[in-house]
């Protein structure tokens, strides 16, 4: 057991140790939701624009690179954020970021080749891959877990409207406008962002401590980290997944984790404390967000080219056939928040949304291929609602577990694995689809449709793995959710401050 050192540096400060006013509550989340907002929808906007970029700059051949190295860089870094924030404080490192992400944004608008670009997109993403981590924490800051888990809708609408709004928007901009304007839009958005930001968060409560950067751990993480995410980008796509190049990548990346776990357990203070990551509710939830929240991910990548390949609609309306699936995980997080605040066991919800989820994937897999559109929409609906009940809970019961100076940290750690989690299991995805229709190696999913007609493959039977595959997913989900502590929920941000929670 570890209690809060009493040291000024570990209570709150930056105000006179009340609890905020429900009005300074509103202002501090429109500031973080706006940064948040901002790095949700530079995933999404680019992706309708990629073709014209491509022409435009006269190289399609690393077209995939704008979109990997973003999710490399913010991935990456979003565990470094968090300690950052535990030394330094959330206001000056979520500014930092804004700033860092701007400027990546500028850098993107003026690029006058694809290699520029690249690098400008890798620096924007060095920015963005905090603002999420770090608008939760922020959150967890100002609101006691008991009342924490009704906020997380906001996350939730953040992901659904930049998922909805950004290939519109984005494709809107490349045909009628430019590009660049993709990347140009972020600059007022962001000048706001860091202006509200800058005001609202100096009433932010304060319990950073002073720490010791581990540089060299950092470094390991980073390299393990890129090193995985090619490997898991490439697979499949780039290069068979047997083939020497992905083959190679695995083993380093192998080998850098190895290295990382030997400078966790030799520095003095690592990069990720020992006492976070084996703290059992800390663990339990992560993985299961982990599984949960990848298997998600894969479906949103994914469906897209079921709706296409199997039910022969345009990309268009491939698009709005997943606002079900986006609008569902809203609903099912609110439901799971507000229950949250009033109930012991806050586990049984997301236990059984789960198991309607496993359920209803169930049906796709089965009878996917004779069930009419408007029967599937409505089972994604029902998948999502069931799985964004799990997303509220998976990240208060984290917050909850460890100490207010370790929140940074055991928030970033959360967000870096789920990221890890969607990466991996949109390889397996991938290497289902592929497999099953017969590409390898450079294959385009352009190609699937016409591929699979010549060599007579059946689509809808591939897919109909791809959905036990999601299955597989969300037991794991469950499995780790029903290992999780129901521990309390604090429900005093004052005696949060001062709790005694397990190492």
């Amino acid at each position: 057991m570890e209690t809060m050192d009493q040291s000024p540096t570990a209570q709150p400060h930056g105000g006179p140790g009340t609890a905020l006013s429900h009005a300074e509550i509103r202002t501090i989340i429109a500031g973080v939701i706006l940064a948040m907002f901002l790095a949700a929808l530079d995933q999404t906007i680019i992706a309708t624009a990629l073709p014209t970029i491509g022409r435009e700059l006269g190289d399609l051949e690393h077209l995939s690179w704008i979109v990997t190295v973003y999710l490399l860089t913010s991935t990456a870094v979003t565990p470094l954020y968090g300690k950052l924030s535990d030394s330094y404080g959330r206001r000056g490192i979520m500014l930092t970021g804004i700033v860092i992400f701007v400027i990546g944004s500028i850098a993107c608008a003026l690029a006058p080749t694809m290699t520029i670009l690249i690098l400008a997109r890798g620096l924007q993403g060095i920015g963005g891959g905090g603002l999420i981590a770090l608008a939760q924490t922020i959150i967890a800051d100002i609101v006691p877990p008991k009342e924490r888990g009704r906020y997380q809708v906001y996350f939730a609408s953040v992901f659904m409207t930049s998922s909805l709004l950004g290939p519109v928007l984005g494709g809107f901009i490349a045909e009628k406008l430019h590009w660049s304007m993709i990347f140009w839009i972020n600059l007022p958005l962001g000048l706001i962002a860091f202006a509200i930001a800058y005001r609202s968060l100096r009433r932010l409560p304060r319990f950073e401590r002073p720490h010791q950067l581990d540089l060299l751990g950092a470094v390991l993480l980073v390299a393990a980290t890129v090193v995985l995410l090619l490997a898991l980008s490439w697979g499949g796509i780039r290069y068979p997944w047997g083939s020497a190049p992905i083959l190679g990548l695995i083993l380093g990346s192998l080998v850098l984790w190895i290295l990382f776990a030997l400078r966790m357990k030799l520095a003095p203070e690592p990069l990720i404390p020992p006492g976070v990551l084996h703290n059992p509710v800390v663990r339990m939830a992560v993985l299961a967000a982990c599984f949960g929240m990848g298997t998600y991910i894969g479906l949103t990548i994914y469906l897209p080219v079921y709706f296409e390949a199997v039910r022969g609609i345009s990309a268009s309306q491939s698009g709005l056939a997943l606002i079900p699936l986006m609008a569902g995980t809203v609903v099912g997080a609110t439901l799971s928040g507000r229950t949250m605040a009033k109930v012991k066991h806050y586990k049984r919800l997301p236990t059984a949304g789960l198991l309607v989820a496993m359920g209803t994937t169930g049906i796709l897999a089965a009878y996917g291929q004779s069930l009419s559109l408007v029967t599937v929409e409505i089972i994604l609906a029902v998948i999502s609602i069931g799985l964004g009940t799990v997303l509220p809970v998976t990240m208060v019961t984290t917050q909850n577990a460890v100490a207010p100076h370790q929140m940074g940290t055991a928030t970033g750690t959360a967000n870096f694995f789920r990221s890890l989690g969607g990466a991996f299991i949109v390889a397996i995805f991938g290497a289902i689809v592929l497999g099953g229709a017969g590409l390898s190696g450079a294959s385009s999913f352009e190609s699937l449709s016409a591929v699979a007609a010549q060599s007579g493959v059946d689509l809808a039977n591939v897919f109909s793995w791809v959905f036990i595959a999601a299955i597989v997913g969300f037991g794991l989900s469950l499995a780790f959710l029903l290992a999780l502590e129901e521990r309390p929920l604090r429900g005093n941000a004052i005696k949060a401050a001062e709790a005694v929670v397990a190492d």
